[in-house]
């Protein structure tokens, strides 16, 4: 099925059930034993979206200007709704992995892998720095698997739908977000209802009430509460708000989070360094590391999965 997106604007240039965690996220140091490269793929810094020697910078650029300026309020709500059912397939959750060596991110400055490299990356990562927490393990092998947005399977949605950072819709667009200037062409940015810094919500409200920008993290977190009865509600936040870059790297818009959006922020920032820092060109051995992959997905999810 194909998803009709109304009228973008056109690029004319170029279920949440607990489970006991063994560690105390207290307790955990935000980089763990990882040792976090001095560059990216390509040899430059990480996250560098200003460097136009960068050789994706373009591409980069472009899929930002046109998520900034497509991704209002009323777009998400439409497309929320639209794949909330979960009606585009019936697959296990490896069927799906093996479904990412056909997709490269193009909002992402450090690599152009297929991403199924990135996912058995940081999965690989955490699990030598936290062997027993096999509930993370597993988020990363799953956190970025909503890209198969980008199949035409799945809605063909272009790419500012489906990956690059995310944020708020409904409220002020903080200029902490990666091309803050884009947004200006957003026509939420003049509506008063919007442009505040609450919008439609109120302080303390809790992230799960707040819509975010549509792609990958919402989608896959929509299949995982569906589907994944018995992980704990910090992979589920892992997976939501993973590129949710704003919040957890800059501290923009805590005022909208709760006490349970607090702790679980903690689990993210482990999350993240590996998430970030393990994209290299070095391949993982698929083969050698599927058996222990294919034994997490079959405790936490069954055999096939809605999507």
């Amino acid at each position: 099925m194909t998803v009709i997106v109304e009228n973008p604007v056109e690029d004319i240039e170029l279920f949440e059930q607990k489970k006991e965690i063994h560690v105390d996220p207290d307790e955990l140091v935000s980089d763990g034993g990882f040792t976090m490269p001095d560059s990216n793929a390509f040899g430059q810094t990480f996250r560098d979206y200003e460097n136009a020697e960068n050789e994706r910078h373009q591409i980069v650029e472009r899929t930002y200007r046109l998520q900034h300026i497509n991704q209002t309020y009323d777009y998400v709500k439409k497309m929320r709704e639209e794949y909330s059912r979960l009606d585009k397939a019936e697959m296990s959750i490896w069927e799906c992995c093996e479904l990412l060596n056909d997709v490269v991110d193009e909002s992402d400055p450090d690599l152009d892998e297929p991403q199924i490299m990135h996912l058995l990356q940081s999965a690989e990562a955490i699990r030598k720095d936290y062997p027993n927490e096999d509930w993370l393990h597993l988020t990363a092998l799953i956190h970025d698997l909503g890209k198969i947005l980008l199949l035409p399977q799945f809605g063909g949605l272009p790419q500012w739908s489906a990956v690059g950072d995310i944020f708020p819709v409904g409220c002020a667009f903080d200029e902490s977000n990666v091309h803050y200037q884009f947004f200006k062409e957003n026509p939420d940015f003049n509506n008063p209802k919007y442009n505040t810094k609450n919008g439609v919500y109120s302080e303390g409200c809790g992230l799960s009430n707040v819509l975010m920008s549509f792609g990958h993290d919402d989608y896959m977190y929509l299949v995982a509460k569906e589907n994944g009865r018995t992980l704990p509600s910090a992979a589920l936040f892992v997976i939501r708000y993973h590129s949710f870059y704003p919040l957890h790297s800059c501290g923009a818009y805590k005022h909208l989070m709760n006490e349970e959006d607090v702790e679980n922020l903690k689990w993210l920032q482990i999350f993240n360094k590996y998430d970030l820092y393990s994209k290299s060109k070095v391949p993982i051995d698929v083969e050698k590391v599927k058996p222990y992959y294919l034994s997490l997905i079959d405790k936490y999810f069954p055999a096939k999965v809605k999507w």
